[in-house]
């Protein structure tokens, strides 16, 4: 099966390679760093720790693996690659020059091997659902371990790779430790072929978030000087489909509170024009960050077309509604305005993070939306229930503190094996 995988790999080529030239040509963002999608021009590295992080919110959640990795072994190269220019950013705004970043290669054999070649990695930490089978068997027969951080597969994706079960079952011999995020999780991997007795549960390093010591006054400081005083409700990370609901839901909203502002945060750069051109197609008042001025009272939607401020917004707002769930995207991440003790509010399409999302909602740290004018509805509640908002952060903020240590079980599991390298 792996020369029919290979096969399909190769006359994929032609075709991505198109794909990420048109996306080239659209936005500029991708265009540094194309030849490394084909394993050429990657940094030459020795014994390097690579972390694997496909987009923004796998970078978030290994943002606490990297920053432990840089303390514990400040000598060694730190490799983290990614496979959106989204996420490229997110790592050179969170550690600069403290890590190397490149793209991943593509999945044929010879791109496989030119990465290796140059970024010779001593161990390889790849997060979450990630599963790469050229690469896997990459570090197989270089005897380089690799460990699944947080790793997790949902019940609808054993579905899909039982189909290819002989490819995943070789895919996951090489001896892959599987660091799973719950049993469930666990026994599926073991479903599919992974080694029982290198696959543990350490849970997921996500809900060892750390905020910035000082993002709540950053974001207090920002709120009082481009917001002024008055109610602000944040929409994060969303997608195409997902605005001209939210600014529907506004406007509901504005009949009640005429001073309530919107701040909306794209989940993409590319489309941070077209957001725009939607708010003035809604004949809303907006500001753009890029402006860098202050909201006018009239002003009714504020947009973040900036990268790397989400947090930021996060701290400066009353109300937070995470995107990518409205639509059927399969949501974001909740715990970062979790940590801030916001209210959080997400619609019904959760299945990137299904885990987090029931536990957040069965647990009161989290309402649930189905549509604009749901999502209208229980925006005014909270503005106007103060205590049913504290409690729904409260709730958050429990569940985090519960939740935390994985970290530590993580750097236990993986520590011997650098020693080793």
């Amino acid at each position: 099966m792996r020369f029919f995988y290979n096969l399909l790999a190769y006359l994929a080529t032609f075709p991505y390679a198109i794909y990420w030239t048109i996306r080239a040509v659209a936005n500029p963002s991708y265009r540094p760093g194309f030849r490394q999608r084909f394993g050429l021009g990657h940094p030459k590295l020795t014994q390097s720790i690579w972390v694997h992080a496909v987009s923004v919110g796998e970078v978030v959640a290994a943002e606490p693996l990297i920053r432990a990795l840089l303390q514990a072994y400040p000598g060694r190269a730190l490799l983290v690659t990614t496979v959106t220019p989204t996420g490229k950013a997110r790592v050179l705004s969170r550690f600069g020059d403290d890590v190397t970043h490149s793209y991943i290669p593509f999945e044929t054999p010879t791109a496989v091997n030119r990465f290796f070649a140059r970024t010779d990695p001593s161990i390889a930490l790849i997060l979450e659902t990630e599963i790469w089978p050229n690469l896997y068997q990459g570090c197989g027969v270089r005897g380089i371990p690799l460990v699944l951080v947080s790793a997790r597969i949902s019940p609808r994706s054993v579905k899909s790779y039982r189909k290819l079960l002989p490819l995943f079952r070789e895919t996951l011999s090489h001896g892959i430790v599987i660091a799973a995020q719950s049993e469930a999780d666990a026994d599926r991997f073991i479903s599919l072929g992974a080694s029982r007795e290198r696959t543990r549960v350490t849970g997921n390093i996500k809900f060892d978030v750390e905020l910035d010591n000082d993002v709540v006054e950053r974001g207090r400081t920002f709120r009082r000087e481009t917001f002024g005083v008055r109610p602000v409700w944040v929409a994060a990370s969303t997608h195409e489909g997902e605005e001209g609901q939210i600014l529907d839901a506004h406007k509901a909203l504005l009949k009640l509170h005429h001073d309530l502002l919107l701040v909306l945060v794209p989940r993409h750069p590319e489309r941070f024009q077209s957001v725009a051109e939607l708010v003035a197609r809604k004949h809303l008042a907006l500001v753009r960050r890029t402006e860098h001025r202050p909201c006018e009272p009239s002003t009714q939607v504020f947009l973040c077309d900036t990268m790397g401020e989400l947090i930021t917004m996060y701290a400066a707002c009353d109300i937070a509604f995470v995107g990518g769930s409205l639509v059927p995207i399969g949501g974001h991440n909740l715990l970062e305005p979790g940590a801030l003790g916001l209210p959080i509010l997400t619609g019904p399409h959760n299945f990137n993070a299904e885990d987090i999302a029931r536990q957040f909602i069965d647990r009161g740290a989290c309402r649930q939306v189905e549509g604009k004018s749901d999502l209208a509805r229980v925006v005014a509640e909270l503005l106007i229930d103060e205590g049913a908002a504290e409690k729904l952060g409260s709730a958050s903020r429990a569940i985090i503190a519960e939740n935390r240590g994985s970290l530590d079980q993580l750097m236990s599991l993986i520590r011997p094996f650098i020693a080793t390298r």
